[in-house]
């Protein structure tokens, strides 16, 4: 048995078929297994992997696996793990896995430790959490890395960070930038999931409710367009004023979020930022009202502050933990302030990252071929790899699309066609 540390190893048998469930929704990744099973491209290569334990991370590190990597996997987030999955990743496929749903925080580190422990050629980071601790803790470890890459906004956010300040350490491939991951990942996995999330947790109807959503890039759009869907009367809250004239143009009412604390049922936080729902705003908050964060850490609810008004809690469902505040007024937190489509629900559907990790299989053979070539930076992946995930799911949902012709190409390339 590999190494690992996991829940209960007989989950394993459950946790399998699940994997095999998500599988059958993710064709394009599916496409990339069969290639690396015959080409081994990844032969040799030690692979670290923060990601979220699901069944659908499952079929990215068995692909990788496949193609010939000596893979790691722990956790990105201390409510994300799916037990039943790690186990199986164990079991069944050999992959040591560092994840246990609840960790606490020393766990949870500890955990990021045992992954990178073999010495990681590549790094696969949902958060940048992996990554920093290498650049702090395990610097001898760095000496190894050819490179990585960042699946999420707030990592990406946190790399250029690295970069600007001249302390990273090896190039990064963005593959939450691409193109076929931010506009359906971020847009129709966030959107779905976090209303999936909050309603296994609270069982509230949205239809009739106000909706505040905090942040309108591509996870607030996906949240506040889903939300709308369901019957609700959305409000979103912007510091960017692009976004916030967007939203307005959407059709969402935008306002200041101490405005929108009068009339808010639920609040969803998708900004990537602290203390966006900060102690002002709980106080101006109706009573019964519900907050929640789909933002990668769980920093966008000033928690220190909800305890400092706290009178008293309650725990009425699995998710759902009820704060009197000093007011008088009850505040609802779901899920501690994780991420709400993965602690309460199971994160996003498979089908929409079947893209998001075919860019994250296809960055790492990238990184391979590439690595000499690449300087300590923050890359996206080509745009070419971009467009051939595209017309791989376009295929697997029976879509054609037209091609321009000799004559279009030429016309649209020259500038001396005129009125």
């Amino acid at each position: 048995m590999v190494k690992h540390d996991i829940k209960d190893l007989e989950l394993a048998i459950a946790g399998r078929r699940r994997v095999e469930w998500a599988r059958n929704f993710m064709p394009v990744l599916a496409g990339i297994h069969q290639r690396f099973a015959k080409s081994k491209p990844l032969k040799g290569t030690r692979v670290s992997c923060c990601l979220h334990v699901t069944s659908e991370t499952a079929n990215l590190v068995i692909a990788l696996k496949t193609g010939g990597a000596d893979v790691r996997l722990c956790a990105s987030n201390p409510l994300s793990t799916q037990d039943d999955v790690a186990a199986s990743l164990v079991k069944h496929f050999g992959i040591p896995v560092f994840a246990v749903r609840g960790e606490n925080r020393g766990t949870y580190y500890s955990h990021i430790h045992s992954a990178i422990e073999h010495g990681p050629h590549i790094t696969t980071d949902d958060g940048a959490d992996l990554v920093t601790t290498l650049h702090s803790k395990r610097r001898t470890l760095l000496k190894n890395v050819l490179g990585g890459t960042e699946e999420t906004t707030t990592g990406v956010i946190r790399l250029k960070s690295m970069e600007r300040d001249g302390v990273l350490e090896y190039p990064i491939i963005a593959v939450n930038d691409s193109h076929t991951k931010f506009m359906f990942d971020n847009r129709y996995g966030t959107g779905q999931s976090s209303l999936d999330g909050i309603l296994r947790a609270t069982n509230i109807l949205f239809a009739g409710a106000t909706v505040v959503v905090c942040g309108y890039g591509w996870c607030g759009r996906g949240v506040a367009a889903r939300a709308r869907g369901l019957g609700a009367d959305v409000v979103v809250t912007e510091v960017d004023a692009v976004k916030a004239l967007e939203a307005k143009m959407d059709g969402y009412r935008v306002m200041r979020l101490i405005d929108a604390c009068r009339d808010g049922d639920v609040f969803i936080t998708v900004t990537g930022d602290i203390n966006v729902v900060d102690r002002h705003h709980m106080l101006a908050m109706k009573d019964g009202a519900i907050v929640c964060n789909s933002g990668h850490f769980d920093v966008e609810v000033n928690r220190t502050a909800l305890s400092g008004l706290t009178r008293k809690t309650r725990r009425l469902r699995r998710f759902c933990t009820e704060h009197t505040l000093m007011n008088g007024r009850k505040l609802v937190l779901l899920a501690e302030a994780r991420l709400i489509n993965l602690s309460a629900a199971e994160g996003h559907p498979a089908m929409v990252m079947d893209m998001s990790f075919a860019n994250q299989a296809l960055a790492v053979e990238y990184i391979l071929k590439n690595a000499p070539r690449l300087a300590k930076k923050v890359y996206k992946l080509p745009g070419e790899l971009d467009v051939r995930i595209a017309r791989l799911k376009l295929r697997t949902l029976g879509v054609r699309i037209d091609r321009l012709t000799q004559e279009q190409k030429e016309y649209i390339s020259s500038w001396k066609a005129g009125t």
